[in-house]
C-alpha cells in the first residue's frame, strides 16, 4: 500500500492529468443509464437522505439523453423501491430502523419519484431495482442486448454505490463504460472522488460533460 497525504479528490486529479491506462472510448451503439435520480436522493427540500450534486448535473444528464436518442440509442431511468413490508430488501432492511431507511421506500412514494427536472420521454424505460446495480435481478441486460447496445452513459448517484455496482457490472459484462463527471454525485466529496478515481482507473472513462457531449454530437453528424 502506497502512503499519501493527499486527498482523494487529488489523487483523481492527477490521475486525470496523467492517466495510467488508455482511455477505452465509445463502441457503436450507445445507451444511457440514469441511476436512482429519485426524489430520496435529489429534493434537499423535502427529505434528509438527499444530497446536492454538481450544479449543471440535471442539464447534463438531460442534455446527455437527447444526443443519445438523437443517435438512436434507449434512455434508461433507474429507480429504488421496495414492497410495503420491505420484504424484498434483503440486507437493506437490516441496516436502519429509522423512518427513513431505505427498505421502507414503497413503489407509491414520493421518495421513489424521479425528479421532475428530468426530461423523461415516453420511450425511455423506467427501471425498477432493489439492490446496488441496475443489472442485479432486473431485465436491463436482456434490453440492452435488444438494442444492440455496446457502451453504456451512466450517471446519477451514488458515485460509490449504485453508479459504482453499475459501472462494475456493465465492465463485467462486456460494454464499454462512460461517466461524465458533473452528473454523477455522492453525499461525501471524499467518496465521490475515491470512487471517481477507482471508476478511471480500473472499469471506465470518467471524462468531462462537454467533452462527452461533443464526442456525441460528432457521432451524429457521422451518421
Amino acid at each position: 500500500m502506497i502512503p499519501t497525504d493527499k486527498t482523494s479528490k487529488q489523487i483523481f486529479r492527477d490521475y486525470q492529468a496523467a492517466p495510467r491506462v488508455p482511455e477505452r472510448g465509445l463502441g457503436q451503439r450507445i445507451a444511457q443509464i440514469n441511476v436512482d435520480l429519485q426524489r430520496r436522493y435529489t429534493d434537499t427540500a423535502s427529505f434528509p437522505t438527499a444530497y446536492d450534486g454538481h450544479p449543471r448535473q440535471f442539464e447534463g444528464v438531460n442534455a446527455l439523453a437527447a444526443a443519445v436518442r438523437k443517435l438512436g440509442g434507449p434512455v434508461v431511468w433507474a429507480y429504488v423501491a421496495y414492497l410495503p413490508d420491505g420484504a424484498d430488501a434483503g440486507m437493506w432492511s437490516r441496516l436502519s430502523t429509522t423512518e427513513w431507511a431505505l427498505h421502507k421506500v414503497g413503489h407509491d412514494s414520493p421518495q421513489a419519484e424521479l425528479d421532475p427536472r428530468l426530461d423523461i420521454k415516453d420511450g425511455d424505460l423506467t427501471l425498477h431495482k432493489r439492490m446496488s446495480s441496475c443489472f442485479f435481478e432486473t431485465h436491463l441486460a436482456s434490453y440492452l442486448n435488444w438494442h444492440r447496445i455496446d457502451t453504456v452513459i451512466v450517471t446519477g448517484g451514488a458515485t460509490s454505490g449504485c453508479v459504482r455496482g453499475t459501472v462494475m457490472d456493465a465492465l463485467s459484462l462486456g460494454y464499454h463504460v462512460c461517466v461524465p463527471e458533473e452528473t454523477v454525485a455522492d453525499r461525501e466529496e471524499g467518496a465521490h472522488f475515491a470512487n471517481l478515481y477507482d471508476i478511471a482507473f480500473k472499469y471506465g472513462d470518467v471524462k468531462p460533460l462537454d467533452e462527452v457531449l461533443a464526442q456525441l454530437a460528432r457521432r451524429a453528424t457521422e451518421t
